[in-house]
């Protein structure tokens, strides 16, 4: 695999924190957030290139597999939206406007999908708001 399909493999396994993140924000994973999170990889970021991961699967998936991987140790949400932050940060370039306009659509339809946002979700929301800005 070529440096380049490696990056953006680690674009989608960062993006699988990211959302893992905001799902845990308030300390539980509900399963309506995952559902949500499956949806969006299915109907949104699999059409959004053609990115391959090491199995020759679509690297969008790279999303689940992460978000489940870190559901399953209980990883702080905070250290995930940090670590998130910091290849933000080194990767500019790999967050077009049409991208990041695609994750705060997903970050926002995790946070909706059980009985709305609450406290924590909103704030992890507004970091990531002011991350882009």
């Amino acid at each position: 695999m070529e440096e380049m399909e490696k990056l953006h493999v680690l674009f989608y396994q960062k993006l699988g924190e990211l959302f893992y993140a905001i799902a845990a924000s308030d300390k539980i994973v509900r399963k309506a957030e995952y559902k949500a999170l499956q949806q969006m990889v299915l109907l949104e970021w699999k059409n959004m290139d053609d990115y391959k991961d090491s199995f020759q699967e679509d690297a969008a998936y790279q999303i689940e597999i992460v978000f489940d991987w870190f559901e399953y140790d209980n990883l702080d949400a905070n250290e995930c939206f940090k670590s998130f932050t910091e290849f933000y940060k080194q990767n500019t370039s790999l967050f077009s406007k049409e991208r990041k306009k695609l994750i705060w659509k997903t970050a926002n339809v995790i946070a909706n999908s059980f009985s709305g946002m609450n406290k924590s979700e909103l704030i992890m929301l507004g970091r990531l708001k002011l991350l882009f800005s």
